[in-house]
């Protein structure tokens, strides 16, 4: 057990060691989630491999007659961790909470309300001689508060996001 703690400081210590490629970046997030198939992306630094990632996303389907349109707010810590010697690749892992809405325009059916946790993981990558960085994720969200739930509570979310970074 003592062996063991001692490798998890040294993988923390030796991930701190390398700085972010850069402190902030905002862009478009495209996801799968029926909550968010486009979404503005903002992420920020905090200290070393450690970053909040906020999306303000959207979505808009009709099917059956009905039109839903689903508004959310999600927002995740992520931990990050250098892919072997390449510069500016990072993987990540952490997790966050989503805020939702669903809009309805049918009578028959109603929105509401939705809040939802998920585990996140996915790379990062920064381009060197330009401002732009990349990122691709996965984010299985379960909701817990449902005011409008087309697939029983799970959503089996992921993305990929394109930043400007400053």
């Amino acid at each position: 057990m003592k062996k063991f703690t001692l490798a998890v400081v040294a993988v923390l210590f030796a991930a701190g060691v390398f700085a972010q490629d850069y402190k902030n970046s905002i862009g478009i997030r495209l996801g799968s989630g029926n909550y968010d198939v486009a979404a503005v992306a903002f992420k920020t630094f905090l200290n070393g491999p450690g970053a909040l990632e906020f999306d303000l996303g959207f979505n808009s389907e009709k099917a059956g007659g009905v039109k839903w349109t689903n508004l959310a707010l999600s927002g995740a810590y992520q931990h990050h961790f250098p892919i072997g010697n390449i510069e500016g690749f990072k993987w990540f892992v952490g997790g966050g909470a989503i805020l939702s809405n669903t809009f309805i325009n049918d009578g028959n059916v109603d929105g509401g309300f939705n809040v939802g946790i998920f585990p996140t993981g996915g790379v990062d990558y920064k381009l060197k001689n330009a401002p732009f960085a990349f990122s691709a994720d996965i984010r299985p969200t379960f909701h817990i508060v449902n005011g409008y739930d087309h697939y029983s509570g799970f959503y089996a979310n992921g993305g990929l996001t394109a930043r400007y970074t400053f």
